[in-house]
């Protein structure tokens, strides 16, 4: 498994390296699956995504239970998966090496560590502790000598931070110097705000996150800025729930089915799943 997830960690790697790929989150095999078939390079997993799928908030998965999804979507797959890691499931620096130590072994290619708490009083760690606990990440990696990829994550959009701009682009200078490979502030819109943040990192690569609050951004503008890599997050997961809730909705109000017209034939997927 070894030689096999350095080599998954090499081919994510070199995809960071020039141009500009996109990253689908799938939130279980079927959709992993497909999105091998369809041609993506490499895959993500989205907290959010899985989360609904066992009805829970985004945030209420608990490690264990997290890390046996990581693990299912890794051998669902021959493409090199990045973990959506969260927070590492811990505030100390050293918990968070053992566990981003468990998420390197569940044989992934990249995994991300972000600074937010989870905490409305106080939403993002320290500064001092936020860098720490990425170079204890950085750590855990090159213990492992697997050439696992790190993203360090700056949540300054998401937990409305009064000045996202700043605090992003100073964290995550910070956050590369600290040894992450890959940088991203989920929550950036602006197209100056974005080449600002590629900018001041370069020349490591930079994630921009694409869902339906800036779905208006395109590959080839954001490939302009200097993005090199684009995840959608629980968007994919976020469009499925979409069309399940207007439908149910349509059902339990006008007894009526007619969004069931737009669904996917099943022998489009018994057909996908039987070449497994």
């Amino acid at each position: 498994m070894r030689s096999t997830q350095e080599s998954l960690a090499g081919k994510f790697r070199a995809l960071h390296e020039s141009g500009c790929f996109v990253l689908p989150n799938p939130w279980d095999i079927g959709t992993a699956i497909y999105f091998e078939r369809l041609g993506f390079k490499a895959l993500a997993t989205t907290s959010a995504g899985f989360a609904f799928s066992r009805g829970k908030p985004d945030g209420g998965v608990p490690c264990e239970e997290m890390l046996a999804h990581i693990r299912e979507i890794v051998e669902a797959t021959a493409l090199p998966v990045n973990a959506d890691f969260q927070a590492g499931f811990a505030d100390d620096p050293q918990d968070v090496a053992a566990n981003a130590q468990r998420c390197i072994d569940t044989g992934v290619a990249g995994l991300s560590i972000e600074d937010s708490t989870g905490h409305n009083d106080r939403p993002l760690y320290d500064k001092k502790l936020a860098i720490e606990r990425i170079r204890a990440a950085r750590a855990a990696i090159d213990r492992s000598k697997t050439g696992v990829v790190l993203t360090g994550r700056c949540e300054a959009w998401l937990v409305g931070d009064p000045d996202p701009l700043h605090t992003a682009t100073d964290r995550l200078t910070a956050y590369a110097e600290a040894g992450a490979d890959c940088l991203y502030a989920p929550g950036v819109t602006g197209p100056n705000e974005i080449a600002h943040i590629v900018n001041a990192v370069a020349p490591k690569p930079v994630n921009v996150l694409v869902s339906g609050f800036n779905h208006h951004l395109t590959l080839s503008a954001l490939t302009d800025l200097g993005v090199r890599r684009i995840s959608v997050g629980s968007g994919f997961a976020l469009a499925a729930w979409g069309a399940i809730l207007r439908s149910a909705q349509e059902i339990q109000k006008d007894g009526t089915f007619n969004l069931l017209a737009n669904n996917a034939p099943s022998a489009q997927l018994n057909e996908l799943f039987r070449q497994r």
